[in-house]
């Protein structure tokens, strides 16, 4: 099956010749059934998590921002 690709299955069917590959056609098909599984976010949702994200992204440079001008500033007092 396209789906074993860890664990036992995989180790055991590794070394059997003639094992058949899985067509595009129903890679594709199972691709879609997949994506038919999956709980969409909704407009609010996606607009929370998105703004959620850029304020911490903001808050993470904001830090290694102020560190690299911090060991920049000691190092510039301690050698220059």
């Amino acid at each position: 099956m396209a789906t074993e690709t860890r664990g036992e299955a995989a180790a055991k069917d590794k070394g059997k010749p003639g094992k058949k590959r899985t067509s595009p056609l129903l890679f594709y098909r199972q691709v879609v059934a997949e994506l038919r599984k999956v709980i969409w976010p909704t407009r609010h949702e996606l607009v929370t998590y998105t703004t959620v994200s850029l304020i911490f992204v903001v808050i993470v440079v904001a830090i290694v921002f102020g560190l690299d001008n911090l060991f920049s500033w000691l190092v510039l007092k301690l050698f220059g």
